[in-house]
């Protein structure tokens, strides 16, 4: 039943396909390699694919008119990453995704991805409950975001991403917690300091 290291297995961790089904998954997704540094998407582009992460660590930022950063997502091991946004409405970028960590990922077209869904049902249901998980997800960020002191959504980070930390720049954290840099650093030093 299919080779130890197809992509069906790689990104489909805990699904059972028949051979005739991996095939067409390992037709499907697109293998990629990226640098640190590299620039996947950039804002204003067209979205038509998003990435499965089997390594790596890498970032979806906006950039406001006044050129501020404000990172929306990161994304690591067995991760999933696009311009979400765009990708569904058909609309141009929004955002940006910088590779932060040299990266392995998985590319499929929104072609693609509706073929796949018709033609292996379990697949749909695998992409809605990592929908429904990041809809979650996003949902309890914006709550934290409205209602925690700048300290308690640095703790909460801390806890969610303490395995992907060291390949983050302060200035990711910062942005993606919506505070500067400086208060950042304060609310560190007070923490370590209790």
């Amino acid at each position: 039943m299919g080779t130890t290291n197809s992509k069906a297995k790689i990104i489909f961790k805990g699904l059972a396909f028949s051979e005739e089904e991996e095939v067409l998954i390992n037709a499907l997704f697109h293998k990629e390699t990226h640098k640190k540094g590299t620039i996947l998407l950039k804002a204003g582009e067209t979205v038509d694919a998003q990435y499965y992460i089997e390594t790596g660590c890498l970032r979806s930022f906006h950039t406001d008119a006044q050129g501020k950063e404000y990172t929306v997502q990161f994304g690591f091991k067995d991760w999933w990453i696009s311009d979400f946004t765009a990708f569904f409405s058909k609309s141009k970028a929004i955002l940006t995704i910088e590779v932060l960590q040299d990266a392995t990922l998985y590319r499929i077209s929104k072609d693609d991805k509706a073929l796949l869904f018709t033609k292996i049902p379990k697949v749909e249901t695998f992409f809605r409950i990592k929908l429904e998980r990041a809809f979650a997800a996003f949902q309890k960020r914006i709550l934290a975001s409205l209602s925690q002191s700048a300290t308690e959504r640095y703790i909460r980070f801390v806890k969610t991403f303490h395995d992907i930390q060291q390949c983050l720049k302060n200035y990711h954290i910062a942005s993606y917690l919506g505070i500067t840099t400086e208060s950042l650093s304060r609310i560190r030093k007070e923490i370590s300091n209790s």
